[in-house]
């Protein structure tokens, strides 16, 4: 029976600590961002020089991101006039009012889009960062394209959703106050048997932007 009491006891206080910590939570000022850090990263990264590709407002308006980025990116050790793709990017920043992460993932967007996603599978960057990532492979009416994405919030870069996202925006609520987190993705053409090739230009891209990211993270500040 005192056992019994004892575990009664202890959900009782679960329950309660839960709780309060919802309500704490709930009671903190909804926080503004300052997406103007993105807004000026640089239109280099080591060798890569890029150039703008605004989106377009219908959608813009259906990814409901509170800050977009889209550039192509070049540089001379992998393009040259003969056609070789630049890297394209594209950075979707959600704040903590929205989440911290996108209504849209990849995947939907791509065979929304009438792209046949060929593969799929979770790579390391191999730099020895700890930095992981979704690749996809994918084809749409004889164009092909190799796609690697991943999640970065203030905190933590190289989550690839799901759990490992889920947690660290538990975590960035309770020690920082906010959950905010960013859609990172690289993609360039694939040839009939250049894929290592591309793969190297997506790892290069992402080992200059992400030092560059660290540096240029949006702000969020509570509402006055």
């Amino acid at each position: 029976m005192r056992a019994e009491r004892l575990a009664t006891f202890a959900l009782g206080a679960a329950v309660v600590a839960v709780g309060a910590l919802a309500w704490w939570l709930q009671t903190r000022p909804a926080l503004v961002v300052d997406a103007s850090p993105l807004a000026g990263l640089p239109r280099s990264a080591g060798a890569w020089h890029s150039v703008e590709l605004p989106l377009a407002s219908a959608v813009e308006s259906i990814l409901r991101a509170d800050f977009n980025l889209q550039r192509a990116y070049y540089d001379s050790a992998y393009y040259d006039s003969a056609g070789a793709s630049p890297v394209w990017l594209y950075i979707g920043y959600y704040g903590t009012a929205r989440g911290g992460r996108p209504e849209h993932i990849p995947r939907g967007c791509y065979t929304g889009a009438g792209w046949d996603i060929e593969s799929a599978r979770v790579i390391d960057a191999g730099d020895g960062s700890g930095r992981r990532m979704t690749e996809y492979r994918v084809a749409r009416n004889g164009d092909r394209q190799l796609v690697h994405y991943w999640y970065r919030s203030s905190r933590r870069t190289g989550m690839v959703g799901g759990v490992d996202q889920r947690l660290d925006q538990i975590l960035g609520r309770l020690l920082q106050g906010r959950a905010d987190g960013a859609l990172i993705r690289l993609s360039t053409t694939l040839g009939p048997s250049d894929e290592s090739q591309a793969r190297a230009r997506l790892f290069a891209l992402g080992r200059e932007l992400e030092g560059q990211l660290a540096q240029h993270w949006p702000a969020e500040h509570p509402r006055s």
